[in-house]
């Protein structure tokens, strides 16, 4: 007999199977991520810039954050706006087209729209589609927004869909095929996306997903947020998901969704325009998705911007062309390290990284970020006499060496961006508590309050969110600024009393705990202007207790300093006591009451908090309500420009239990950019500690402010 082979059989029966396991398992040619973006509304903003990211969370500007195409050599208007990125069908060209439009010329001011072609993603040519020029059905139209491409398999052609509007009409999301040398558009538009109620429709994102595409688009003037379409066919045929996707409450705009090169998913990344930052979600159906900016970190502000994935050659030439030594420098990963307050010195070749109380200097590692092509070596880790020498070399450019050196700075003393620090001292858990208005918001749009303690007055433990607007309050959802608190015993029992500002109106909220949870009066306390007063805020409140009498009071406004006695209840006040404090003329706001050796001090904010020179001034009375008497040098704390130090205002103050020793809270411009951002400074701040001293007469010797900071207290 002869035995047959028939091992080829069982081998064709389980290739699909094999194929699709390897085709699971594959992994992706892409390591890394191309972001290009712009970054505002003035006109140097509104141009292309380049980050590259090697995991699609942490991305790093190249260029210096600079334009890396000029908008004056592409554009029709000198500006372009929302660029989108696309690798073509052969994987090796690449599409990208943006807004061509200044928009400080009108939002209604733009007709055209920017296309550019490229081989290797650093050199482009560009063309114009001016659409009433091109297509007599449009000359009505006055503004094209926000193109994007798509390759259309079935017709072998790029595909442009952009947002059109003629008159006053609604905005609506049109398509046309490009020409083979993406020049221009060799089809007349046709409406891509029918919305059910006619409503604008704008920031069109296709994204194709197991022979569907989803249509992400932002509905306008019925609410600011992303809702999908989608569609079996690329052109037609979109059905709406009636609801919105995106994860805050915030307005949106310029969703752009992109596949993370691991295969774990996609992320839906838009620009919450009114905050002046960006959130990444993360999908794997794209229809769920979850926040994840905690993981996320750039050092640049885009908007509304798109992601490709590219090659490790592509990030090679991308980061040979346009990555700086300073852009490798600024890449430090060490948690232990205030990234916010580095100071590079281009020319001196010399890095100063601001660290932790706790960080063992003596074996450290920044951690700087890797790049494909870019070699980092360093002379050493012991920090703690000497700096350490570090030599970076980037492709095609001469090597750099750099000293770094660490320092214990201990201001800011909470990480990040907050300002207007209110501090406790709790009799009950004996730990002090800073409450801060939450910064970093472009026009102090901050809705939520945190709450940081710490026992050594150094090291703060973020507490978390302990007041949300949005959630907790029902009068008023925006403007959380400028809080305060007490600590008050009744019928045995500690209560916290939490005045805050929201909507230009003062409320307050009650909790067990100095850290919560905080429950709002349901109503705002002070609402409307003290008689007599007609201009200024109704903002910035601050509570005292009187120990002479066990009366508290509430003090508040901007523009005056006003008072009023409390209740018992400290939920509301004396109607009959309400009365304004003469102040001089230097008085704007952020009034701060204390009781020392039997004088009451006053201190209050002078300026504006975009000011370099916001600072601190002092009265003194023998009465919580006043009159003062102003001493002729009465500036608490101020600017220290020979350290970079501007903006030094709305403090509070605290005294260590059972001695004399006192420190003063404040907050400045971030160190060392805030100087740099002109008005934005006065939304940027962080929070400062240092030491207050008095005469022997109990004056106040003016605080010289310090990075240094203050000393652990016992």
């Amino acid at each position: 007999m002869i035995k047959k082979n028939y091992w080829w059989i069982g081998f064709l029966l389980l290739f699909p199977v094999l194929v699709k396991a390897q085709a699971k398992t594959a992994p992706s040619k892409y390591t890394g991520y191309l972001f290009t973006y712009f970054t505002g509304n003035s006109k140097e903003e509104e141009a292309i810039r380049f980050a590259i990211s090697t995991d699609g969370y942490h991305f790093q500007a190249l260029n210096n954050n600079q334009p890396v195409i000029a908008s004056s050599a592409i554009s029709s208007t000198g500006g372009v706006r929302d660029p989108h990125i696309l690798r073509g069908a052969d994987g090796k060209t690449f599409y990208m087209v943006a807004t061509d439009m200044v928009s400080a010329n009108g939002w209604d001011s733009n007709r055209a729209m920017v296309l550019l072609k490229s081989n290797d993603l650093v050199n482009w040519t560009s063309a114009i589609v001016n659409i009433p020029q091109t297509f007599k059905a449009f000359e009505k139209v006055n503004r094209v927004w926000a193109p994007q491409t798509i390759y259309d398999a079935q017709k072998g052609k790029y595909m442009i869909y952009w947002s059109m509007r003629a008159g006053s009409d609604p905005d609506i999301i049109y398509y046309a095929y490009a020409n083979k040398d993406f020049t221009a558009l060799e089809t007349e538009p046709r409406q891509l996306f029918f919305s059910p109620n006619n409503g604008a429709c704008i920031d069109g994102d296709i994204v194709e997903k197991n022979g569907k595409f989803h249509l992400f688009f932002k509905t306008e003037g019925q609410g600011a947020g992303i809702k999908v379409a989608v569609s079996n066919k690329l052109t037609e045929g979109y059905t709406l998901r009636d609801a919105y996707v995106q994860q805050t409450k915030d307005p949106v705009e310029g969703a752009g969704v992109f596949k993370l090169n691991d295969g774990s998913g996609y992320i839906l990344m838009y620009d919450v325009y009114t905050k002046g930052r960006y959130q990444f979600t993360k999908t794997t159906d794209l229809e769920n998705f979850k926040v994840v900016d905690e993981q996320v970190s750039m050092n640049f502000h885009p908007r509304h911007g798109t992601v490709l994935p590219v090659t490790q050659k592509e990030m090679k030439r991308l980061a040979a062309k346009w990555l700086s030594v300073t852009d490798v420098l600024g890449t430090v990963q060490s948690k232990q390290i205030k990234k916010n307050n580095m100071v590079l010195d281009t020319v001196a070749k010399k890095l100063w990284l601001p660290v932790l109380d706790n960080t063992a200097l003596s074996k450290f590692d920044p951690q700087f970020k890797s790049f494909p092509g870019v070699k980092i070596t360093a002379s050493g880790s012991d920090f703690s006499k000497k700096p350490v020498a570090y030599t970076i070399s980037i492709p095609g450019r001469k090597p750099e060496t750099w000293q770094v050196q660490v320092l214990q700075n201990r201001n800011p003393v909470l990480a990040g961006y907050y300002a207007d620090p209110e501090i406790l001292y709790s009799e009950k858990t004996k730990r002090y508590y800073i409450y801060p208005t939450s910064d970093g918001f472009t026009g102090w749009a901050g809705n939520y309050f945190k709450v940081f303690s710490s026992a050594d007055l150094t090291n703060w433990k973020d507490e978390g969110v302990m007041l949300d607007l949005p959630k907790q309050v029902s009068w008023a959802n925006r403007n959380a600024w400028a809080p305060c608190i007490i600590e008050k015993k009744m019928n045995g029992q500690y209560k916290y009393f939490y005045y805050f500002t929201a909507a230009q109106k003062i409320g307050v909220a009650v909790a067990d705990e100095p850290t919560g949870p905080f429950v709002d009066s349901g109503k705002p306390l002070v609402a409307e202007k003290p008689a007599g007063i007609k201009g200024g805020q109704e903002i910035d409140p601050d509570v005292f207790t009187d120990p002479k009498t066990g009366k508290s009071y509430l003090y508040w406004g901007n523009g005056y300093m006003a008072v009023a006695e409390l209740n018992e209840d400290m939920t509301s006040f004396k109607t009959d006591t309400p009365q304004i404090i003469k102040v001089d003329k230097t008085y704007r706001e952020g009034t701060y009451v204390f009781y020392r050796k039997g004088t009451y001090y006053f201190m209050w904010s002078e300026d504006d908090t975009r000011s370099p020179n916001y600072r601190v001034r002092y009265g003194t009375s023998t009465s919580p309500t006043g009159p003062l008497t102003i001493p002729a040098d009465n500036i608490v704390i101020q600017k220290n420009e020979a350290a970079g130090i501007y903006g030094t205002g709305h403090n509070s103050v605290i005294q260590i239990p059972g001695t004399d020793d006192w420190y003063i809270v404040y907050h400045r411009f971030t160190y060392p950019n805030g100087i740099k951002m002109g008005s934005a400074a006065g939304y940027n701040r962080e929070v400062c500690i240092d030491q207050l001293e008095f005469g022997a007469d109990g004056s106040i010797k003016q605080t010289i402010p310090t990075h240094k900071g203050i000393a652990p207290i016992k």
